[in-house]
């Protein structure tokens, strides 16, 4: 069977090494881009010296550059790990939204208890110095609940993350909990279920989601490999199906991004040698019907 393509990237060009200036490789994984009032952008993301090691990423990178391609400036650490304050056991995939006159830094914390992983927040005037919601955790939900994406969807917030279908695992799943304040959020929904079941790390990490030409999109990965991302398409922001797959990209940890009313996509991992740039490129509806036919 196969699906048509409205969804590809063009070629990914490498804007920042966190290793540059260091005595070893360094790596940038989940990570999350936002352009200030002076229009100068700043980059945060999971960050640790190579090889990869996870459940030891207690850093969260940051740099700045007056444009998207660069160059990047490396600025100490945005945040670091806090195990006392709260019980954090390392920092993973920041995402950054502005409103209220301040930016929000959206991320997962971990926990001693993976079954009840913490969605955090910390708040920021100037995205350089960072403050904890000094009550505690967001939310806690099922296995390693992470890498929350927050955007508007009509008058609320909508936080994505990816979970479990059940706290002990399941299938692997993109939640969400819709908010008006960034602050108290909601239950839990399910926008999709992948056939695929486990625990730890799945294919439904990094969600995306964004809307274009009236349709929706949700990016997930990694799909089937560790550099590979999927783009699924769906009439609504809470429902997608594994039918709906409409692209595929060679990227893991993808981030959308806009700038000058174009799109693109950014790429970056362990074992990756820092973060990468790619146009992307939605095919109109109207051309749909020219869409190239490629394997699912």
């Amino acid at each position: 069977m196969a699906m048509r393509e409205v969804v590809s990237a063009g070629a990914f060009t490498r804007i920042y090494d966190p290793g540059d200036g260091e005595s070893e490789p360094w790596y940038i994984n989940d990570h999350t881009l936002i352009r200030d009032h002076d229009g100068l952008w700043h980059l945060f993301g999971i960050t640790h010296p190579e090889p990869a090691d996870p459940f030891n990423e207690i850093d969260f990178a940051h740099a700045t550059a007056p444009e998207l391609a660069g160059p990047w400036t490396k600025h100490p650490p945005a945040l670091t790990v806090d195990p006392d304050y709260y019980d954090e056991t390392h920092l993973w995939a920041p995402h950054v939204v502005e409103a209220h006159d301040r930016y929000y830094m959206f991320y997962a914390g971990g926990g001693p208890d993976r079954t009840a992983a913490a969605i955090n927040l910390a708040t920021s005037t100037d995205l350089f110095h960072w403050e904890r919601r000094r009550s505690g955790p967001l939310f806690r939900d099922g296995y390693d609940a992470r890498d929350p994406m927050v955007t508007r969807v009509g008058d609320q917030w909508v936080m994505y993350y990816c979970a479990n279908s059940t706290p002990l695992g399941g299938h692997h799943v993109v939640a969400y909990r819709t908010s008006t304040d960034l602050v108290h959020w909601g239950d839990r929904h399910i926008a999709y279920t992948d056939p695929t079941v486990g625990t730890e790390a799945g294919n439904t990490e990094s969600p995306f989601v964004v809307q274009q030409d009236g349709c929706w999109y949700l990016f997930i990965g990694p799909r089937p490999n560790y550099v590979g991302t999927d783009a699924f398409r769906g009439d609504s922001p809470f429902r997608f199906h594994i039918g709906d797959k409409v692209g595929h990209i060679d990227s893991h940890a993808a981030e959308l991004v806009r700038d000058n009313n174009e799109w693109w996509i950014t790429h970056a991992g362990w074992g990756q040698g820092g973060v990468y740039l790619a146009p992307l490129t939605f095919l109109p509806p109207r051309d749909l019907r020219s869409a190239k036919a490629v394997p699912r």
